[in-house]
């Protein structure tokens, strides 16, 4: 790097976009569908992990204002995507292994999860009611993020947050490699996000290197998240083995669903240790030589 002065990614109008875009892609239909609900949610894990990379040079009652503000949205959408997904994934589980869903025959459980509900031109009063509290709140944290003034973060310390946020990766990281349960791997899907979006102010430090992080650990999320979809799925179905006189079908179908949890986890661990190795120095890994901004 050549440059003796490097300016990070503004974060005020980065944020200030994330509200918007979501506000936009709440408002665009009475009913949101799949693809903008996943939007939704996304903008908001961002804008989180916005909060928590200016959380010490931020006051206590702004961060947990805000910050509870993008959990809401969140917390409000879940249930949503969730239905949505369980049904996607059972769709494509029955089309790779029509067999089994035929020898399974009349499942409660199954096809109330597989039917898709009906869609109506009005939302209905509950959604409508979330849809309002989505805007409403969203509105004033948009407000109050327009008449703050947010050009004078320490450059310095946002550096610290992030390598603090890369240090909790690399401990959930090896928490869940050496305790391979859902609620583990969930964990640290969830700290690699936040390391994920933080990473995007950094990029003028090294474009070319964050750029290329970034790309890797989107991927790698990714199969997490596809892992995680399919353990929700395993608990909404209330599956616990049995024994031998269980439902050997049923017993079938939950194999074939940790088989493919195994081939997304066997697509995340080499990425995983490239990149959160214990002892690692995230200045070393981003090839930073320049630690001013």
């Amino acid at each position: 790097m050549e440059l003796d002065f490097v300016k990070l990614k503004e974060i005020k109008p980065v944020l200030s976009g994330y509200i918007r875009e979501t506000q936009a892609l709440v408002k665009q239909a009475a009913v949101p569908d799949e693809k903008a609900i996943h939007d939704v949610r996304v903008l908001m894990k961002k804008s989180r992990a916005v909060m928590k990379l200016i959380a010490s040079q931020t006051d206590k009652e702004s961060f947990n204002r805000e910050y509870l503000t993008f959990r809401e949205v969140g917390r409000i959408t879940r249930l949503w995507r969730e239905t949505s997904v369980h049904r996607k994934t059972l769709k494509e589980l029955k089309k790779e292994y029509p067999e089994i869903f035929t020898l399974l025959g009349a499942n409660e459980k199954l096809e109330s999860l597989m039917k898709k509900p009906e869609i109506s031109e009005e939302p209905v009063t509950d959604l409508e009611d979330d849809l309002e509290n989505i805007h409403e709140i969203l509105n004033k944290a948009g407000f109050r993020v327009r008449f703050r003034n947010m050009n004078n973060f320490d450059a310095k310390i946002l550096l610290n947050e992030l390598d603090k946020t890369y240090n909790e990766v690399v401990d959930k990281y090896l928490v869940c490699r050496n305790s391979l349960k859902p609620s583990t791997i969930h964990r640290f899907r969830r700290r690699a996000k936040d390391f994920l979006y933080q990473l995007y102010f950094f990029r003028p430090l090294n474009p070319s290197i964050v750029k290329g992080l970034e790309k890797k650990l989107d991927i790698m999320t990714q199969n997490l998240g596809k892992f995680n979809d399919l353990a929700q799925l395993i608990e909404t179905l209330e599956y616990k083995y049995s024994g031998i006189a269980g439902q050997p079908v049923l017993d079938e179908l939950i194999l074939l669903i940790r088989d493919q949890q195994d081939k997304y986890l066997s697509k995340v661990w080499p990425t995983a240790y490239k990149v959160f190795c214990p002892g690692q120095k995230l200045v070393n890994l981003l090839g930073f030589r320049i630690l001013m901004i």
